[in-house]
Parts: C-alpha cells; structure tokens; sequence
C-alpha cells in the first residue's frame, strides 16, 4: 500500500463559528519521535468541540486548529524513541488535546489503550473522553462510596450514561435525570429504574424519589436553577461536581448577550455558607488533565479496569457529515454518544 503523504483534516480558521469547519486536505507532518501515528477510523463529539468551535471553552487555541479529543484507529506508524508495547497495526482508543476531527492522529503512546477485541471502532471512540470525565467526577473528586446515592444530570447522554453504569459498577445508587419520557423509557431499558424526567417540580420531585436517602453526590453539567436545586437536596458532606453548562450551549455562534444574561444568573456558592451548611463545589475542565501525566494516566487506566461493557453509541455519521453530527449534539435530542465514522 502506497505510504500517504497527506491526510484529511476538520479544521476552523479561528473560533467563533461553527459554520467556518472546513473539510481540507493538509500535508502530513514527519513523526515526532516520542509519537505513535494512528490511521483513524472513528471521531468522538463532544460538547466541548462546540463550545471550542464558537469561542466558549477557556482552552480553545487562539489561531487555527483542529477540534477533537478522542477518536479510535490502527498504530500505522511508531516513533524512533516512542516508549510504548503497542505495534502497528493493534486497534486502540486515544484521546488527544484537540486534534481528533481527522484521519490521521500524532500522540503520545500514553494516551492511547488497546481496545478489547469484541468492540467496535465507534464503541472504542465512544469511551475515552466521557469515561475519564466521569470516572474522575465520581472517584477522585466525588469521592463516591459503596451504598450512597449519586445524582447524575442527562444521565442519558454519553457522560451520564457512562456515570450510571460506573456509579453502580462501584456499587452505589445512582439516580438520572433526563429532559424527556423517551430517554427515561432508553434508561430503562439500560436496567435504571430510578430517573427523572426534570420539569417544573423538580426539587419536589427530586425530594419524592429520594425518600428518607441522604443524597451523597450529584454530577452536574447542565447549571442554572437546577443545579442550584440539587445543592440545596445534598445531605451534610455532600458534594456538587459541576464540569459543564448546557444551559449555555449556543447556536452557530455564540449569543454574548444570553451569555452575559445566564452568567449573571449563575449559581453562587459562599463558601463560609458552605462551612455551616458543611457541603462542597467541586469544579473542573477535562481538558487540563493533560498537564497532569501521572494522573491522566492513573485514570485513564482505572477506567479500563472497570471492565465495563462497550459504550452505547446512539448515532453515528461519515467523517463528511460533521456539520450534521455537531448539530445532533448540539441539539441536546441525542441519546449516547455521537461518533464520525472515518
């Protein structure tokens, strides 16, 4: 097979609007030595590309760049000093600090796991990104335990579901939250039988399903009036894990003035009020962890060990299709994760 030099690239010139991604063809750059080339055949989405693409994520490069975290494929080529047990041709998953959105990915061997032989290339692709955002909100910051009751919010997109199949994994109870009776029905049939669909009442209904159980933890990406609700819900010593806001999501770009709006009517949290009260805010962005080898590595491992079934992957698109899948996303209609076939 003829060695390409080349490779096809979603790329945008610059944030600020979805609609500037463009399909390109670009050379491909000589191997750094540390690297591994992966030949991609599955891209994962996640929200972050599209706060990245319109110029909403505290990460987003300043200049050109190639959004992406995670994606699945085959080692095609190894670096000279690369330190890894991984040879071409072995099928991993990876994530990569923006980058994912092509059909060929450089990375660190660190970054990358075999993926088990019975899944397939979105199912590998579908894992990375959300089972370490989960995992970490669960385990190193939730400091979940065996027996407690963890709620988790749109516990039917690719976060939330992961965290649901974790948190009863570790053996505790966790409790979903959706936006519509379908995705309840979907949960239900995933084998979770306690999950609300948020309206209105949801502090009240929050109360009436929780019963007499101290709520230990809650798994928050979604903001406003709700996550509000479900810090005021959280027994003594438990804990709020925020890593998102949805309620923020924008269209092709971002609307400063809704922004501005929702920002100043964002949750507040005083902390002398959280001494009295004893309950915490934990907060953080999945991208950073990337500047924190040893404990990327720690988790990205311990999520692998949990041996978990592969991912549920709701839809998935041609690599030409990105506008179409980014959309779906966006949306907030998608159940599971979206994935670029490549």
């Amino acid at each position: 097979m003829p060695v390409s030099h080349s490779r096809r690239v979603w790329r945008t010139p610059k944030a600020g609007a979805i609609s500037n991604l463009q399909l390109l063809d670009e050379p491909l750059q000589p191997l750094s030595d540390e690297c591994i080339r992966i030949s991609t055949r599955c891209v994962g989405l996640n929200f972050a590309d599209i706060f990245a693409l319109t110029g909403l994520y505290s990460a987003t490069p300043e200049d050109s760049f190639i959004p992406g975290l995670e994606f699945s494929g085959v080692v095609c080529e190894l670096g000279t000093s690369a330190d890894t047990d991984l040879k071409i041709g072995d099928r991993v998953y990876g994530c990569t600090r923006f980058g994912g959105y092509a059909d060929t990915v450089d990375v660190l061997p660190r970054h990358c796991r075999k993926m088990p032989r019975d899944w397939t290339f979105a199912q590998g692709a579908a894992f990375p990104a959300q089972s370490l955002t989960a995992y970490y909100a669960l385990t190193e910051l939730g400091a979940l335990k065996r027996g407690q009751v963890v709620l988790i919010q749109s516990a039917a997109g690719g976060v939330g579901l992961q965290a649901m199949r974790m948190a009863r994994e570790l053996g505790a109870t966790p409790i979903g939250t959706v936006g519509t009776p379908a995705k309840k029905q979907f949960l239900a049939e995933q084998g979770f039988d306690e999950v609300i669909v948020r309206g209105e009442d949801f502090a009240e209904e929050l109360a009436i399903q929780l019963g007499y159980r101290p709520l230990h933890l809650v798994l928050d990406a979604i903001g406003g009036k709700i996550q509000t609700q479900c810090f005021e819900a959280l027994a003594p010593t438990g804990r709020l894990v925020v890593f998102g806001a949805a309620e923020f999501t924008p269209g092709d770009r971002a609307n400063w003035l809704k922004a501005l709006r929702l920002y100043l009517k964002r949750p507040r949290y005083d902390v002398m009020d959280m001494i009295s009260i004893n309950k915490s805010v934990l907060a953080f962005n999945l991208i950073w962890l990337w500047q924190e080898q040893a404990l990327f590595d720690q988790l990205l491992s311990g999520c692998a060990e949990l041996a978990l079934s592969a991912p549920h992957v709701g839809h998935e698109f041609s690599f030409a299709q990105a506008h179409d899948a980014i959309e779906c996303l966006r949306s907030g209609h998608s159940i599971g994760k979206v994935v670029l076939n490549v």
